[in-house]
């Protein structure tokens, strides 16, 4: 059954390949990224693969909470149903690092826009739907007030560790939410670095067979082992299903954060 898949960035590194992945499958694949030209060119060569599915291309920068509720808009306009919603897009390392809302730009694009896409889009998936939250085997407690002021003086490394583990602790937190009413709601760590974009500029190596990567989102995304597995993490470092970050396994933390998401949100 060919499904409907949102990918965010999609235009290079693991959400590229697996876009291409989807897409060759025949899947209904809906890409995103930032830069107009660049999506442009990807929804070419998608659409050009033996056996494309349909493409769609949805330009949004998720640095910006408002292009965040607009490319929700935009797609709920053109679609009553999601399969799938594979929140890949992030960032380590940047220049700027404080946001138009004044916000750590890594706690946006790793933590609070995926959480807000996930939000406005979660209506339109079924109990047989899944949302796959790329998060990372480097986890680090969260500094809520980093959600609301940047700060030079951490290192990146750290703000990417607590960003990742803020993920899986709302993955974690809405799963538990739905249960059973609503998608399964995971989180994963694709593989320590892959030969990504970021995984480049970060640490300078050239990095791992993006495949791996690539695989095992496939997997979340459709076979019948990730059917029930909502609320866990998967860490494919060791292959399997796996406990995260203590934080992540904390009720009370775990609600506590999405407050925090949710007053930022409720400020903008």
């Amino acid at each position: 059954m060919k499904k409907v898949i949102l990918i965010t960035g999609s235009t290079d590194g693991i959400g590229l390949e697996t876009a291409k992945a989807l897409v060759s499958k025949g899947h209904h694949v809906l890409i995103h990224g930032r830069n107009p030209t660049k999506l442009a060119d990807v929804s070419e060569i998608l659409s050009g693969l033996a056996g494309a599915g349909v493409v769609e291309s949805y330009c949004s920068d998720l640095s910006n909470l408002s292009d965040v509720e607009a490319l929700a808009d935009t797609i709920m306009a053109k679609h009553q149903k999601i399969d799938v919603l594979i929140n890949n897009a992030g960032v380590y390392k940047t220049v700027k690092i404080d946001t138009e809302d004044g916000l750590d730009v890594r706690f946006v694009v790793n933590t609070i826009a995926p959480f807000l896409l996930t939000q406005r889009l979660v209506h339109l998936f079924d109990t047989s739907g899944r949302i796959i939250n790329l998060s990372s085997a480097a986890q680090s407690h969260v500094d809520l007030d980093r959600l609301t002021r940047p700060n030079n003086d951490i290192e990146d490394s750290n703000i990417y560790a607590q960003s990742k583990l803020g993920l899986i602790m709302w993955s974690i937190y809405m799963a538990d939410q739905y249960k059973e009413k609503g998608p399964a709601i995971i989180s994963l760590n694709p593989a320590s670095l892959l030969g990504s974009k970021m995984v480049k500029e970060a640490y300078g190596i050239k990095g791992g067979d993006l495949n791996i990567g690539v695989d095992i989102l496939c997997r979340a995304a459709l076979s019948d082992e990730f059917a029930n597995a909502s609320g866990r993490y998967f860490d494919n470092d060791v292959g399997r299903f796996t406990s995260p970050h203590p934080d992540a396994l904390n009720t009370s933390k775990n609600k506590k954060l999405v407050a925090k998401i949710k007053s930022v949100l409720a400020s903008k």
